[in-house]
């Protein structure tokens, strides 16, 4: 079977111009223009002819053709309306031969909560840059069967995403993607692939599930969230002070911050995921005891 037919920047143009788009800011619309930028995406991935993939925003279809050629099946999520209905006639034109393995899901990422057919096992995207880290974190925790995903993000987004504890770009995205598995970055990205030229870096970011799903104990991922988002609301104050809301107190927030194990007077940037799970399970087990 042969291959799809990789678009480049004239071909990206006509399309565009044919039906009358222009890359949406909004959007956040930077569609890739560099064929051998989508076989290196596509490389990166390690696909195989077995996988499901989940495309989001995939636009005039830079990278679905690149994932139909290694792919078994490509569920492509497209918000514009007018997008969705002209990337099954590019896939056709471009890769007659493959153009049978795409499904285009015409809505929001933020909104799905399943997908039809076999279960998707990978998510590639050139992710909307103004809303990757919930769409990333919305699809990992809907679609559980995917294993595995390489996003290209905002450079410095990237940055939050693989941070660790202790470092000035650790927040929210790097402990709540920890909760999942492992982030990586898997590279750069220059510019100059991109139409219209954005006015920021890029990167990869790889991620790979955990083999076994957290879970089981007195806190789960709503409650260990919730410690999170308040550690790093205030996040120059230390945990005793920062999660006094959410405790009650800054006395009942030492109280479970003691019981968890982990120092009060440290800030939530200094402690990794697992001690966010002791602190939601000390809590947990506090308010059981007293409910009991």
């Amino acid at each position: 079977m042969t291959g799809a037919a990789l678009l480049g920047p004239a071909e990206i143009r006509q399309i565009a111009a044919r039906l009358g788009v222009r890359p949406a800011k909004r959007l956040g619309q930077n569609f890739v223009i560099d064929p051998g930028t989508i076989r290196r995406i596509v490389g990166l991935a390690g696909l195989t002819g077995d996988d499901v993939v989940v495309e989001v925003g995939p636009g005039l279809g830079s990278l679905t053709l690149g994932l139909l050629s290694a792919a078994r099946r490509v569920v492509a999520v497209e918000v514009d309306p007018v997008l969705a209905a002209e990337l099954p006639v590019t896939a056709a034109e471009r890769a007659p031969g493959l153009a049978s393995r795409l499904e285009v899901i015409n809505a929001d990422a933020l909104a799905i909560g399943n997908l039809p057919g076999d279960p998707p096992t990978a998510l590639v995207a050139n992710l909307p840059y103004n809303v990757a880290v919930p769409v990333l974190l919305h699809l990992i925790e809907v679609l559980p069967s995917v294993r595995s995903a390489l996003v290209m993000v905002q450079a410095e987004v990237a940055d939050r995403m693989c941070a660790p504890p202790g470092s000035r770009t650790y927040g929210v995205p790097s402990v709540k993607l920890a909760w999942y598995g492992t982030a990586r970055r898997a590279g750069n990205v220059s510019r100059s692939v991109f139409w219209p030229v954005p006015n920021v870096d890029s990167a990869l970011v790889a991620f790979t599930r955990r083999a076994a799903a957290r879970g089981g104990g007195l806190a789960g991922r709503t409650e260990v969230f919730a410690v999170v988002d308040a550690a790093f609301a205030q996040r120059r104050k230390t945990l005793r002070a920062a999660l006094a809301s959410w405790a009650g107190s800054a006395e009942r927030a030492g109280r479970v911050l003691t019981a968890a194990g982990v120092d009060p007077a440290l800030r939530g940037e200094a402690i990794g995921v697992e001690d966010y799970i002791r602190i939601a399970e000390a809590a947990s087990q506090a308010a059981t005891i007293i409910e009991s």
